[in-house]
C-alpha cells in the first residue's frame, strides 16, 4: 500500500510518524493508499523550510511572482481533467463537479496574478512643509491554510496564490481525506518556477493543526471547516499573535415568493441541494415557499427530479451526484434523516432506500436524494448542518415570517430568493443578515475578483477570503512619512508635531 506523505522545500518527503489513516475511496469503500499524519515536529521541519526562503520571495519583484503564477495558471488549463481525477477519487464528486472545482480555484490564481497593480500604494507630496508621505502593502511571513475535504483543490487555491503573490510563503494542511491534490499542486508549483521552501505541504491531523498554531513563525492562519473548529482555530490562533480568517459551517435557505419561476427554482434547487451529494458550503439545504400552494407545486415538480437523479461513481459520465465522503458520513447524514422523521417531518423522497448496483461499487457510500416537508426550525435537521444531499421545506405564509426563518439560523453564509418582483428582490438583498446573497441565483459564490464569506457563526475574523479582501489580509500597510535636508534650518519640536 502506497503512504502518502509531504511536500517540504521542493521536494516529496516521506512521513516519519508511525501513525496514518486509510484514503478511501468513497465510490468503491476500498483503500489503496494511506496517509501518513505529520508529528509537530515534521510540522516545524515544513515552517523552518518556509521562513527561510521569506527573505529572498518578499523581495522578489511582484511581477516575477506573478510569472511563476501564470506559468501554474497555465499548467492547470493543460491538466486541469488531471487534478480532477485525483480529487475525485478521494472525494468521490462526479467528474465534471470536479472539474467545475478546478476551474473556480484556477481563476482565483487568475485574479493573484494582477499583483503588481493591487499592492500599489499611494502617496502625498507635501503633507508638511517639505514632507511627503507614502505607504506600501508588505507580505506577513509564513502563512499556513487548514482546508476541507469538499474542496480539496478549489478551497486552497482561495488561499495561497494570492499569499504567494503577496510575496508570503505558504504551508498546506490538506484533509487527511484527500491528501493527494494538495500534492499535485505543489510539484506543478515548483514546475512553474516557485522556488523551493516558498510553498509546503504537510499531512496530517488535530497534531499538526495544533503545530501550526502554536509555532511562532507562522504569521497568519486561513481555515474552512465547520464552526467549532473554526472557532478553535480562531481563538487559538489569535491567542498566540496570528491573524487569522476561520470560515465554519453554514445552513443555507432559498425563499421561493409565490411569483417565481417554479421551473426555475426547482431546477436550482436540484443542483444547490444534491450536487455534489450536498458536501458543499454554499449548498441550499432549506427552501421556504410562501403559501402552501407553492410549497405544494414545487414539491410537485422536485419529486421526480429527485427520483430520476443518476447516482453513481465519477467514473461514469452519467453520474449526477456521487458518494458521501466516508463510511461514517453515511451514517450521520441517515441519523439525521432517521432524527427529522423521529421529529414530525414528513420523508417525500427517501433517500435511505437507494442501493447501488452497478458492479464493483455495492460498497460505496452512496446514498439517494432525501425531501423533507413540514420541517420546523426546532427539529435538529434544520438546526445542524446536515452536509449531504436532504432538503428540508419550512413552509410560511409571507415574506416577512420567510425572512425571519433565514435570520432565526446562527448560521449566515449563503442565501437566495426566488421571484419575479424587483421590490421583493432588493429589498431582500439590503435586509437579510446573510453574507452572500443570489437573486433567482441558489449557490452565490463570488467570482475571485470578489470576495467569499459569511455573517454570524459561519466566519471568524475580520477578512473574508480571495479578491482584494484575500489581499489585505495577507498584507500589512506601512507608512512612510519624510523630509530631506534642503539646508534650511529646522528649530527642535516638543509638541506634538502637526506637519499641515
Amino acid at each position: 500500500m502506497t503512504t502518502i506523505g509531504n511536500y517540504i522545500a521542493g521536494s516529496y518527503v516521506a512521513g516519519t510518524s508511525s501513525r496514518t489513516v486509510p484514503v478511501m475511496n468513497p465510490a468503491t469503500g476500498d483503500s489503496e493508499k494511506d496517509v501518513a499524519l505529520s508529528t509537530a515536529k515534521e510540522v516545524n521541519v515544513a515552517v523552518a523550510a518556509a521562513k527561510e526562503a521569506w527573505p529572498a520571495w518578499s523581495k522578489t519583484p511582484a511581477l516575477r511572482r506573478a510569472r511563476i503564477l501564470d506559468k501554474f495558471k497555465n499548467i492547470l488549463w493543460e491538466r486541469g481533467e488531471e487534478l480532477a481525477a485525483i480529487l475525485s477519487s478521494e472525494h468521490g464528486k462526479t467528474q465534471d463537479d470536479a472539474l467545475g472545482e478546478v476551474t473556480r480555484g484556477l481563476e482565483v490564481v487568475e485574479f493573484a496574478i494582477g499583483a503588481p497593480h493591487f499592492l500599489k500604494g499611494e502617496f502625498s507630496e507635501n503633507v508638511g512643509s517639505s514632507v511627503d508621505s507614502h505607504n506600501i502593502r508588505q507580505s506577513l511571513g509564513v502563512c499556513a491554510g487548514i482546508t476541507p475535504f469538499n474542496f480539496p483543490a478549489m478551497v486552497p487555491m482561495w488561499m495561497f496564490p494570492i499569499a504567494l503573490a503577496t510575496g508570503n510563503t505558504f504551508i498546506l494542511k490538506p484533509s487527511e481525506r484527500v491528501p493527494s491534490s494538495a500534492l499535485k499542486m505543489a510539484e506543478w508549483l515548483t514546475e512553474a518556477g516557485l522556488p523551493d521552501g516558498v510553498f509546503n505541504v504537510v499531512q496530517g491531523d488535530k497534531e499538526a493543526v495544533d503545530a501550526l498554531l502554536a509555532n511562532p513563525d507562522v504569521k497568519a492562519i486561513s481555515f474552512v471547516g465547520s464552526t467549532p473548529v473554526a472557532k478553535y482555530i480562531y481563538e487559538t490562533g489569535t491567542s498566540n499573535g496570528k491573524r487569522v480568517q476561520a470560515l465554519g459551517g453554514a445552513k443555507n435557505h432559498a425563499i421561493i415568493m409565490p411569483d417565481a419561476d417554479l421551473d426555475m427554482a426547482a431546477d436550482a434547487l436540484m443542483g444547490a441541494a444534491y450536487g455534489s451529494a450536498g458536501e458543499r458550503c454554499m449548498a441550499i439545504s432549506v427552501a421556504v415557499p410562501v403559501t402552501d400552494a407553492v410549497a405544494d407545486a414545487l414539491i410537485a415538480k422536485l419529486v421526480p427530479k429527485i427520483n430520476a437523479l443518476k447516482i453513481g461513481p465519477s467514473t461514469d459520465k452519467a453520474s449526477e451526484m456521487g458518494p458521501l465522503v466516508t463510511a461514517q458520513h453515511l451514517a450521520k447524514v441517515s441519523g439525521y434523516i432517521d432524527a427529522g422523521e423521529a421529529e414530525g417531518a414528513k420523508v417525500v423522497v427517501d433517500g435511505r432506500s437507494f442501493k447501488q448496483d452497478k458492479q464493483g461499487f455495492e460498497n460505496g457510500y452512496y446514498i439517494g436524494g432525501t425531501l423533507l416537508d413540514n420541517v420546523t426550525t426546532d427539529m435538529s435537521v434544520w438546526t445542524d448542518e446536515i452536509f449531504g444531499p436532504v432538503l428540508s421545506i419550512v413552509r410560511r405564509n409571507s415574506y416577512q415570517d420567510a425572512l425571519d426563518v433565514v435570520h432565526k439560523h446562527d448560521f449566515a453564509n449563503g442565501t437566495a430568493i426566488f421571484t419575479r418582483d424587483g421590490d421583493t428582490a432588493r429589498n431582500f438583498s439590503q435586509d437579510v443578515e446573510v453574507g452572500m446573497i443570489g437573486i433567482n441565483i441558489p449557490i452565490p459564490v463570488p467570482m475571485a475578483y470578489h470576495s467569499f464569506g459569511g455573517w454570524k457563526s459561519s466566519i471568524f475574523g475580520d477578512h473574508h477570503m480571495h479578491g482584494m479582501e484575500g489581499v489585505r489580509f495577507y498584507t500589512r500597510i506601512k507608512t512612510t512619512t519624510s523630509r530631506w535636508p534642503s539646508g534650511q534650518r529646522t528649530e527642535p519640536e516638543f509638541s506634538m508635531p502637526t506637519l499641515g
